[in-house]
């Protein structure tokens, strides 16, 4: 048997203790043995005030987690690349697109895996939409993607700030999914992105696309929804449709959606480890690039959490 992955990460927030830790210890020929956080420590594994101190500290170190906020990350990835060390980037895997194929550059000159994350992939709804998918002319896509920032991203201020995504954090998860299952390219026609006057970043978001042969796509993404959280993809064919509902699919007893991505997204990351391979799509990415080129900026009412 190979010898287990020793992994550090870097930036302890809520989602690297929430989920990152859990599906380590889950993923055989894994290890977490450190962490580098200005903010957060993790038990039972050394911990580090930066990436530097823990790269000096822990030669033994095979690859780095990145779970700092989008703006910050590209400092890191570089360091720990140029380091000869596999890096696995929580989603979305940077602040631009330009800084990302940069940065999958620097990681096929150094031979090592770079692993742009895209957790709602592995969502255990996704296998059945793609199977439904396969061999259908579709005619239209409509994403409605609706959640409370509050729950979510509770005392999160980098998520307001230029470079911290604002709604299009949970909106590239719809993105993801859309770009994963759709099969062709898709361009931006247009986007409406609302930004509350005391915030740096959209609170709201309308889009309109439309894939490489013409078939239409719009998308909502709302930060105000205080009822049911919505997350829910339309894809309508000729004589049938699918409704992609994030979180439906039954999972074993005492597992959850997210647990479940996250296990999956470990696995692909050392599979590719494993067979020397790089995974960085950027569609998602460029998509969201594109809404706030096209964007008509609405300032709305302010908000506070």
């Amino acid at each position: 048997m190979s010898a287990a992955l020793k992994l550090g990460i870097v930036g302890f927030g809520k989602i690297a203790r929430d989920e990152h830790v859990p599906a380590i210890a889950r993923t055989e020929g894994l290890e977490l043995i450190a962490v580098a956080s200005r903010h957060g420590s993790a038990e039972g594994v050394a911990n580090y005030l930066s990436l530097t101190d823990m790269l000096a500290a822990c030669p033994e170190l095979d690859a780095v987690v990145l779970c700092q906020p989008p703006a910050v990350r590209f400092e890191a990835a570089k360091e720990a690349l140029n380091a000869g060390k596999h890096v696995f980037m929580e989603k979305p895997p940077g602040l631009s697109v330009s800084e990302v194929e940069l940065l999958r550059g620097i990681a096929e000159k150094k031979g090592v895996t770079l692993f742009a994350s895209w957790h709602s992939r592995y969502a255990p709804s996704v296998p059945p939409l793609k199977s439904w998918r396969a061999g259908k002319k579709l005619k239209r896509v409509a994403i409605e993607w609706r959640e409370d920032v509050t729950l979510w991203h509770p005392g999160q201020d980098w998520i307001w700030q230029p470079g911290g995504f604002g709604v299009m954090d949970p909106g590239i998860n719809a993105l993801s999914i859309l770009t994963d299952v759709i099969g062709e390219p898709i361009r931006m026609i247009s986007s409406r992105l609302e930004f509350p006057s005391n915030k740096g970043t959209p609170i709201g978001a309308d889009l309109a696309m439309e894939t490489a042969s013409g078939m239409p796509i719009t998308a909502v993404f709302d930060w105000r929804e205080t009822g049911p959280q919505t997350w829910r993809i339309l894809f309508e064919a000729e004589h049938d449709r699918f409704d992609y509902v994030q979180g439906q699919a039954s999972l074993p007893e005492g597992e959850t959606a997210i647990a479940y991505e996250y296990r999956g997204l470990y696995a692909r990351f050392l599979e590719l480890v494993r067979s020397g391979r790089s995974d960085v799509d950027l569609a998602p990415l460029q998509l969201v690039a594109d809404a706030f080129l096209a964007a008509r900026i609405d300032i709305v009412q302010p908000f506070d959490q």
